[in-house]
């Protein structure tokens, strides 16, 4: 590990695997990620805040993008980042793998190539390596040769060629700074100008011939390129795949980095709600839905990071429960509203939705089921019962489970988010612009959304808990490839029912009552019911078959005599 704390800035259009990126990279020791943004244009904004702040960023870890017009655009507005800060080195991951792109990225000053595909153990050491000054470069096989004759002499080259680019960087630094003073004469303007494409290709050829680690080229050479079967998922695939080590507090590191990496894949589908019931998130716009559920994931996830460094017990773990999601529900209020800076009535939208988080967590968030048996499972590695039975720590069985429990507190915290936005600035024309969904515009809809929201609250607080208390049981809600929607899981709730009265308690009773009477009132209308199908059917039924059939012979005998 480095001496000292690393901080990085991730550039990546793919959302999923930059959360995900930055979730593992912030679960190591002494990293941490500054921003994470989706191109290079809002990275050179964030290095010019960051910048004014004296805050160092030791490495930019880049994707190019996609299409060949966009990856021509990135390198040159790289190359303008590389030009207005030399001295972040920038570490390309990326999937682009062909060899006049890689050498075109080189060129412009890029520190470092590997390809996206690689699993975490062997992407931290590169990045430490990058961000202290070194260089990594991943070769495709068939631009390589043998170069068994310099390894030798490996560790010189590297210092060599190392002190060679700092003394570069330095005069091609000052000879931007030449560049920009106003006034320069066309002449010394075109002097200066071929110095700084001599420096350009000498840094190329150090960087070609001197800088490279054949060492790594030879051990890189061996691992295929990743395959392109589905962006997302093999992303994230790639995130999960860290080694085990004999270590419990590794071991409870690594299954909780592998339970949020799945959770971060579930949040790529569609999030339609298929249930009956409506959620406050329903009124999102399907991109700001599932930001703000990415937001709450990324967040507790630090949250439980800290608690693992803290060394609670399961009794401490009971008692932090609810400060951990009032912590969770105002960092997730913060990072999602700051950045649209809306203010409605001279007040920050932020600021007032902190005051109201408190009347939230009493109605929305210390009621989230089993949240103290998934952090004991997370950071201390216990064991989870659920559905009337324990399912092992270690168990493939015990995630899935875990899975449920964490998709429906991510869902309700997000929902803690948004209510009081619903219930105090619902109909405000900003808050439409910036979240609401095209269906949701309209005063009248709003309106509609709200009083449904207003029901199921009363319906839940008077019949749908009572009824699920005294069931043994509870409501979560999670996430599937068409949507969200809702199961049911079995947990002992025997203390609640014994606290509960007025109406809640009057649910119960007649619940037990019907209960108990239902047997014999089926009974009852099983033997009515079989007695007028008996009476129906051979009194009444006979008795209407005679008849009509004495009426179909006397009529045929009419017809008989009117022939005669």
């Amino acid at each position: 590990m480095s001496d000292r704390q690393l901080h990085f800035l991730l550039i990546d259009s793919d959302s999923i695997f930059r959360l995900g990126l930055k979730v593992t990279l912030e679960s190591i020791p002494d990293f941490q990620v500054i921003a994470d943004v989706p191109t290079i244009t809002t990275a050179g904004q964030i290095l010019a805040e960051i910048t004014s702040t004296s805050q160092p960023i030791n490495l930019i870890i880049w994707e190019l993008g996609n299409t060949a017009k966009s990856i021509q655009l990135d390198l040159q507005l790289c190359q303008q980042l590389k030009v207005l800060y030399p001295h972040i080195p920038i570490l390309l991951l990326t999937t682009i793998s062909q060899p006049e792109l890689l050498t075109q990225a080189q060129t412009i000053g890029i520190n470092g190539y590997c390809p996206k595909g690689i699993s975490i153990s062997e992407l931290i050491p590169i990045i430490q390596e990058v961000a202290n000054g070194g260089y990594y470069w991943f070769y495709p096989v068939e631009n390589t040769i043998s170069s068994s004759f310099y390894l030798p002499f490996a560790k010189f080259r590297y210092h060599l060629g190392k002190s060679g680019i700092n003394k570069i960087n330095k005069t091609l630094e000052t000879v931007n700074n030449e560049l920009n003073i106003p006034g320069i004469a066309p002449l010394d303007k075109a002097i200066l100008a071929g110095q700084k494409r001599e420096l350009l290709a000498a840094r190329w050829l150090i960087n070609h011939l001197l800088i490279t680690h054949p060492k790594k080229q030879e051990r890189s050479l061996n691992q295929p390129l990743a395959q392109n079967i589905s962006a997302a998922q093999s992303h994230i695939t790639n995130l999960v795949n860290i080694p085990p080590i004999n270590n419990s507090i590794i071991d409870a590191q690594s299954r909780q980095t592998q339970l949020f990496h799945l959770c971060l894949t579930q949040l790529q589908f569609p999030l339609h709600n298929l249930t009956t019931i409506p959620l406050e998130i329903d009124c999102l716009q399907e991109d700001k839905k599932r930001q703000l559920l990415q937001i709450i994931l990324h967040k507790l996830f630090q949250k439980l990071t800290e608690v693992r460094n803290f060394n609670f017990d399961y009794q401490q773990l009971t008692q932090l429960r609810e400060q951990l999601l009032l912590d969770l529900l105002t960092t997730a209020i913060c990072d999602f509203f700051t950045e649209y800076k809306i203010i409605i009535y001279t007040i920050k939208l932020e600021n007032f939705l902190l005051e109201k988080s408190i009347n939230v967590a009493q109605e929305i968030l210390y009621k989230i089921p089993l949240v103290t048996e998934l952090i004991a499972y997370i950071v201390l590695g216990k064991d989870l019962y659920i559905d009337n039975r324990y399912y092992l720590a270690n168990s493939q069985e015990s995630q899935l489970k875990a899975m449920i429990i964490l998709e429906n507190l991510i869902i309700q915290v997000a929902n803690g988010v948004i209510q009081p936005l619903l219930n105090y600035f619902a109909d405000v024309e900003i808050i439409k612009q910036n979240f609401y969904i095209s269906a949701m515009v309209s005063t009248r809809e709003i309106e509609k959304f709200r009083n449904n929201l207003s029901w199921k609250y009363s319906k839940n607080q008077y019949i749908n808990e009572p009824q699920a208390i005294f069931e043994s049981r509870y409501e979560l809600f999670n996430f599937t490839s068409r949507g969200i929607t809702k199961i049911s899981v079995y947990a002992p709730r025997n203390q609640e029912l014994a606290q509960i009265s007025g109406i809640p308690l009057m649910v119960t009773l007649l619940l037990e009552f019907a209960d108990a009477i239902n047997p014999r009132l089926q009974s009852l209308l099983s033997f009515l019911g079989s007695g007028i199908v008996f009476i129906l059917t051979q009194v009444v039924g006979k008795g209407l078959g005679l008849i009509g059939r004495g009426i179909i012979q006397g009529l045929g005998n009419v017809s008989l005599l009117d022939k005669k």
